[in-house]
């Protein structure tokens, strides 16, 4: 088990963004996309044998010749001001089947990160991931943030477009990120580095439908590339957008009429800034959306 580095580049004060799969893939579109500008070039892996199954085999003439497991690799892009190395993990390890790392092997698969960025000499460390909101799918997404220290958090809350974690919906002082993106920065935080992670906002009727979800990761790029003061195109994301915007159309319209009349009202509410619809309403709400994914389980 461990970490295999490709080449050992002199790297200029780094900072590491690190994604996994989560709901809606926010991360790893963000982590991807972020790296995929700045031209990034592969630097490592992580061992796979102790943390996945193989994903396939490859049989050739009724010959097995070879399994494939899912990536866990390291890039790097050299900027002008600070370097930048990139994790991306194609899969979180999971003993129980669920999306989600959890026990041993999360813990050593955060603690291989972070060494790679112990190595280069890493300062901070991001992760992103989703925020299931009551938000509407019309509406641009938020970045929720939560920072290891006040001084990073004050400098993330200087961006447009950012809210702290615990001042959304009356969470008060305490909340959870569940998987790799939220155990990797208190991981972080343990070892000695600075670190964040900034969530983009996904409405809560959209968090169980497996297709992803890029207008969060474009609002959690837009951030890093604030925060990280890196040159991006704010369109690079658009056409993907477009793309799921027409599947998310199509999702919003099977659900029953008077659901959507719901949701609807939510969106006029946060347009104007105002409670757009009653708590009462909302619990009726989140009931119907949880029997109509329900059902649809069933039906599977």
């Amino acid at each position: 088990m461990g970490v295999r580095l490709y080449s050992e580049p002199q790297l200029h004060q780094p900072d590491m963004i690190v994604g996994w799969p989560g709901i809606g893939n926010i991360g790893l579109i963000t982590v991807d996309a972020l790296a995929r500008q700045l031209g990034a070039e592969e630097l490592g892996h992580i061992e796979p044998w102790d943390f996945f199954y193989p994903s396939k085999v490859i049989i050739r003439g009724g010959v097995l010749e070879d399994m494939e497991f899912p990536d866990s690799r390291f890039y790097f892009a050299r900027q002008e001001k600070r370097d930048l190395l990139f994790f991306l993990g194609e899969e979180q390890p999971s003993a129980s089947g669920r999306m989600y790392a959890e026990g041993n092997d999360a813990y050593a698969i955060a603690n291989l990160v972070l060494d790679v960025a112990e190595k280069f000499g890493c300062r901070r460390v991001y992760t992103s991931g989703a925020a299931v909101s009551i938000t509407h799918h019309e509406v641009r997404p938020r970045v929720w943030a939560v920072a290891t220290t006040r001084a990073l958090l004050t400098e993330i809350r200087g961006c447009m477009n950012t809210v702290l974690m615990s001042e959304m919906e009356d969470r008060g002082d305490f909340g959870n990120i569940t998987g790799l993106n939220g155990l990797l920065v208190g991981v972080a935080r343990k070892r000695g580095f600075e670190g964040a992670c900034l969530m983009g906002e996904i409405p809560d009727y959209l968090s169980r439908v497996p297709f992803p979800y890029p207008r969060a990761s474009q609002s959690v790029l837009q951030v890093l590339g604030a925060v990280l003061d890196v040159p991006l195109d704010p369109g690079f994301l658009d056409d993907r957008c477009k793309q799921m915007d027409e599947v998310i159309d199509k999702v919003f319209g099977q659900f029953p009429a008077e659901v959507q009349e719901k949701i609807n009202r939510r969106r006029a509410g946060l347009q104007a800034g105002q409670p757009g619809i009653t708590d009462e309403d909302e619990a009726w709400l989140k009931a119907h959306i949880d029997d109509l994914f329900r059902s649809g389980e069933q039906g599977q």
